[in-house]
Parts: structure tokens; sequence; C-alpha cells
């Protein structure tokens, strides 16, 4: 088929040989997605560090700084829910990716007039957009990194992939130390080296968009995952009774809640306990590597059959409620060190809550996920609330008690997952599908209809469905 008569849209209904893809099938295409997540990591390890210079250039507080946050995170929370689920459910992997690539482009070009006008206001604006494009971006790369290849390896995946964006994350403040914001560089002269940074990923996210265009995309469907979960002998039900996918909404809107709030105030935290600008910048550059190296080392781990992700997540989760409230009690290096132990613990958690949340979720996989990549909306309510504290009481280590309530409030679902449906989500990752050639229970060529008055899936056979 040529470049420029591909055909866009899928039935979300049909059944396809891409919802059968092997372990080495996957490869490829994973391994694409993943440049995806290295975008982003650098998007918001950046906007961690430009929380704190805008309040130094611009004479703004620290709850006024979090509006750029909450401009970033706002994003999150309507896009999935509306335009990006809907693409992602109508015409696919490929146009979703591609949408956001766009957006996200025209989002990066807007710094340019944002940093010649000096203008808070349409910093804000800019990391809307920004922020509307990279959901959009997740919305489809969580979702597909989950689903695309065999199920067992799915938090495996997706930790992998969440550890390039680690590295993201790490290279991001390391830069705005040593270049952006360097002791020789003053806040003025640092904000427009920024324009150009974000002039530079414009360019290259163009180049994504057009890669996208040309590289086939499997299009695994709800219809896929229904199959899959069909030769498990697992019936979801309808999505009302899906209590663990609501259950991990609200975990990760907690977790990533908590998370942002130590990331946007680590700067601050680190100079109210006597470290300068650029030395601050280059702690949270080690805070984010070993955030980094702990994804690759959780996704390591839990190759090991004794290492399930839901032991893995209830620990880490655990961990980071005891540093985040070591870290406010404590003063000096002490509770810096202890915040870069959150930091670090906060590795696997993300990806780990939304594998075990779609897990059994059959024809709601699509649904499901666009809810969860709408829990990172979190970050738009828990970073103001952090502001607001330090704002009113002075102290950067008493706001770190808003980011340990959402570490608490965050566990109800590792809790949930390793009580009360163990048995269920361990079927999953046992499963031999697509690791294993074996006769199907259902065959390509049958259609799964998700519209049933009882909830239940209608199976009927049509002829060549699926075929591109």
């Amino acid at each position: 088929m040529g470049l420029l008569n591909r055909k866009f849209g899928v039935d979300d209904s049909a059944v396809t040989q891409d919802g059968q893809l092997t372990l080495k099938q996957s490869l490829a295409p994973c391994g694409l997605v993943t440049i995806l997540f290295f975008l982003w990591g650098f998007a918001y390890g950046l906007l961690d560090v430009l929380n704190s210079h805008f309040q130094a250039e611009l004479h703004i507080t620290a709850t006024q700084a979090s509006g750029l946050s909450a401009a970033y995170f706002g994003a999150y929370f309507f896009c999935p829910l509306t335009i990006s689920g809907w693409l992602l459910r109508r015409y696919g992997f490929r146009v979703t990716f591609m949408t956001g690539l766009a957006v996200l482009a025209v989002g990066c070009l807007m710094f340019w007039p944002s940093g010649v006008k000096r203008s808070f206001g349409g910093f804000c604006g800019s990391m809307f957009i920004v922020g509307a494009g990279l959901s959009t971006l997740e919305t489809g790369a969580d979702n597909f990194l989950s689903i695309c290849g065999p199920p067992r390896y799915s938090e495996i995946r997706l930790n992998l992939a969440q550890s390039i964006q680690g590295v993201g994350s790490f290279v991001a403040p390391l830069l705005a130390s040593r270049v952006f914001f360097a002791s020789t560089v003053d806040t003025a002269q640092g904000l427009k080296n920024v324009q150009w940074v974000y002039l530079g990923v414009a360019c290259f996210v163009a180049l994504l968009f057009i890669l996208f265009w040309v590289v086939p995309m499997p299009e695994v469907t709800d219809a896929d995952m229904a199959a899959q979960e069909a030769q498990m002998d697992f019936d979801p039900g309808p999505l009302r009774k899906q209590t663990n996918l609501f259950l991990g909404v609200w975990s990760q809107f907690c977790y990533v809640g908590a998370q942002v709030a130590v990331a946007n105030y680590f700067i601050n935290f680190c100079q109210e306990s006597g470290r300068d600008s650029a030395m601050s910048s280059n702690l949270l550059a080690v805070g984010q590597g070993m955030y980094a190296f702990n994804r690759f080392l959780a996704s390591g781990l839990m190759t090991i059959p004794a290492f399930k992700p839901r032991y893995i997540l209830i620990t880490y989760l655990c961990l980071c409620f005891v540093f985040a409230l070591a870290a406010a009690t404590t003063r000096g290096t002490t509770s810096i060190a202890m915040l870069i132990l959150v930091l670090c613990f906060e590795s696997a958690c993300f990806a780990t809550i939304f594998t075990l949340a779609l897990r059994g979720l059959a024809r709601h996989t699509k649904l499901g996920g666009s809810f969860l990549v709408a829990a990172i909306s979190g970050g738009a309510v828990f970073p103001p609330m952090a502001g607001a504290v330090a704002t009113h009481t002075g102290s950067f280590h008493r706001a770190m008690f808003v980011p340990m309530a959402g570490y608490i409030a965050a566990w109800i679902f590792p809790i949930y997952v390793n009580f009360f449906i163990r048995e269920a989500v361990d079927v999953h990752r046992e499963t031999r599908l697509g690791v294993e050639k074996r006769e199907v229970e259902i065959e390509l060529g049958r259609q799964i209809t998700p519209e049933r008055d009882d909830g239940k899936v209608a199976v009927t056979m049509i002829e060549d469905v699926g075929r591109r």
C-alpha cells in the first residue's frame, strides 16, 4: 500500500492477527513507541526546573508557579476522556500517535512568543497545549505497550519504556543546571535558552510524525483483548463492575499527584536545606537518575517469578510514604537524601498500577486505559495544595506532608490487588499466550460484538475480518 494511500481507522469489534503477536514480533513496534516516552520524560523533567526559575524571574509565589503544572496536567484530565480516547477507539493507535505529535509540535512552537513577551500566562497556555499533545500520545502509548505482545510481560514492557522516560527526566534537569541555568547564566538568559530547546523539540517531533506515517503499526483491538480473556475462560462483565479499574484510577490519581508535588518543589526543598540553584538542579538529576535506574531494576526483578508486580507495587508505595515522612521531619543533608529515596521508589509505581488495573478488562481495555491516563491529572491537584502549604507556612519541608498523604491514599489499590483479587491477577501473569505456539480457542475471522444487554460477549462469524 502506498504511503499516500494508507487506510486510517480500525474496526474495534474485529479480532485481528495483531492480538496474537509473539514476543519477537512485538519488539520492533514496542521499541518505536518507546521513543515517545523519552519525549514526555524530557518535558516533565524540564517542567520541574522551570517552576523554581519562574518564581525568581517573574516574582511569583510557589502557589502561582504551580499553575504551570496545573496547566500541563490539566490537559490530562480533558483529553483522554474526550478526543484522545475517541481517536484511539475509532481510528486506532497510528492516528492517535500522529495527532498527539502534531499537537505537541504546536505547543512547543508557542513557547517562543511566550518567552519573547515574558508572559507567565503564555507559558501556562503553551504548557497546556504541550500537555494535550503528550496526553494524547500517552493515551495510545501506555495502552499499546500494555497489550502489544504476550500478556504475561505487560508490566515488564511498560516499566522498561517508563525507564526510558526516566532517562529523559534525568537528562532535562542535568542539562538545565549545566547549560540553561548555570551559575554563569542569569535566569532571563536561561528562559531564552529554553525557547531554543522547545524549538528543537518541535523539529524532532515533526520527524517522528513522518516516521509514524511511514512505519507499519499493529492495531490491537478491544475484540482482540476480549479473545485473549476468552482463552483464559474469563468474562469481565459490564464496565460498571470493574472495581479493579476504578481503584486503579484512584490510586493513579493520588500517586501521580504526589509524585509531581515532590518533583515540582524538590529544588525549593534543597535550597531551603542550604543548597544553591545549580546544586539543587544537580541533586534533582541524581534523584531522577536513581528513579530511572530503579525502573530498569524493577523490570528485571519482574522477570523472576517470585517478584510479582503486585508485591513490588505494595512495597514501593509503602517506602515512598516512609521516606516522604522522613524528609518532612528531618533537616539538612538527611532530608535531601530522604527525598531522593522517595524519587527512587516512585520508579515502578505508575507503570505497575496501569498494567494491573487493565488486567482482565477485555473489551473495555482501551476505555479503561483512557481513564487511567486521565488520572494523571492528579498532577494538577496536589502541587497547588503543596504550594499553598509552602506559601502559608514558609516551609517546603512541611509541604511534603501533602504528597505523603497522596502515597497513603494510593495504597488502597495494591492492598485490594494483593488481598482480594490476587488469583485473578496471577492468572494473567502465568498465562503462556503469545509465548508458546498452540491452538487458540477463538480463531481469527470471528467478530466479537461488545454490545449485549446482559453484559456478555457475543461472538458471531464474519468473513475476512481484520485482513488488511
